[in-house]
């Protein structure tokens, strides 16, 4: 009998799913990622959001949730953790806030597993998966065994930065995840005391990487202090600054995202 790759299954109780992906670290994917959640919720949807990355999560950060602890449901599920109107799962959440996860494959396959199937989501419309940096064995995981309504892929302008986005792009095209397209995130500096703007990391670099290969350009986001420090105090811009410009940015995005997936 010839063995083929797992078939893909929608995740329990959940609508429609969709991956935020970097395949380069520290471009802002988590934020964005998190942001885009709350925007979702702000929309009226039911929403959550899945940490995948064993060995950095953020979301409990993110989401001033450190130290929390999920209860097991009467079918022995994982419940979410609720912040700010939207459901969270987190390796985080079971490890301890400052202890490291030093595991091998097979332990993080198992515990990814559990972060696919065991969770107890009680109905979403939407949930934002929090992919890991890279192209590897959690992106891969996730790509053949989950039913994807879509991808995003997160970028600073400069060329470093691009050069693993678009690997993350051709990742998802050969693994058929419908891709939504890219945003550019840290566009433009606005400096707080004069206003005068600054592109520190270029600033054409994604939307010329989307016209290259046909990649829908879903926006830019700025380099602003307010967004790293909303972050840092776990509560991020969308409901730390709502009616902020950069906040409208995120909803925005969010959107066109629920407009493309029939949300």
């Amino acid at each position: 009998m010839q063995r083929g790759l797992p078939s893909k299954r929608p995740l329990p109780s959940v609508r429609k799913t969709i991956a935020v992906s970097s395949a380069k670290g520290g471009v802002g994917k988590s934020t964005i990622a998190v942001n885009l959640a709350l925007a979702f919720a702000r929309l009226g949807h039911r929403t959550g959001i899945l940490d995948t990355d064993i060995f950095g999560p953020s979301i409990p950060t993110l989401l001033s949730l450190n130290g929390q602890e999920p209860r097991l449901s009467e079918g022995n599920q994982l419940l979410p953790i609720i912040n700010y109107g939207v459901k969270s799962m987190s390796m985080g959440y079971l490890v301890g806030e400052d202890k490291p996860v030093v595991w091998r494959g097979l332990m993080v396959m198992k515990a990814l597993q559990q972060l696919l199937w065991e969770v107890e989501w009680g109905g979403l419309d939407v949930l934002v998966m929090d992919l890991p940096p890279g192209t590897g064995d959690t992106q891969l995981t996730i790509t053949q065994q989950v039913v994807l309504d879509g991808a995003i892929v997160v970028s600073t302008p400069q060329d470093i930065a691009l050069r693993d986005a678009v690997k993350g792009v051709e990742m998802m095209r050969k693994v058929n995840v419908p891709l939504l397209g890219m945003v550019q995130n840290m566009s433009v500096f606005m400096c707080p005391q004069c206003n005068h703007s600054t592109h520190i990391f270029g600033s054409e670099g994604v939307a010329q990487a989307c016209s290259k290969h046909n990649v829908p350009f879903l926006g830019d986001l700025p380099l602003h202090a307010s967004i790293c420090d909303d972050a840092d105090r776990g509560k991020p811009t969308v409901v730390a600054e709502p009616g902020s410009g950069r906040a409208r940015a995120f909803v925005a995005i969010a959107e066109r995202i629920a407009k493309d997936i029939n949300l």
